[in-house]
């Protein structure tokens, strides 16, 4: 993230395949689906903000999205 310039979900996922947009957050999945950082990034400042870092069995608790 620090290296890339993003504009844009699409420019995420152009390098980063296993990222997921929902609502207005960035959900990325990192080590076979074993952990799962959230992040809201804000393309107009250059910022991502980490969320949460959870591993899969928390992501579908859905309770991260409150």
């Amino acid at each position: 993230m620090k290296k890339g310039v993003f504009s844009s979900f699409a420019d995420v996922r152009s390098t980063f395949s296993g990222v997921d947009q929902v609502g207005k957050l960035t959900v990325f999945n990192i080590g076979g689906n074993k952990a799962r950082p959230v992040a809201a990034i804000h393309y107009n400042r250059e910022k991502a903000y980490m969320r949460a870092v959870l591993t899969h069995p928390e992501y579908d608790r859905g309770t991260w999205k409150e």
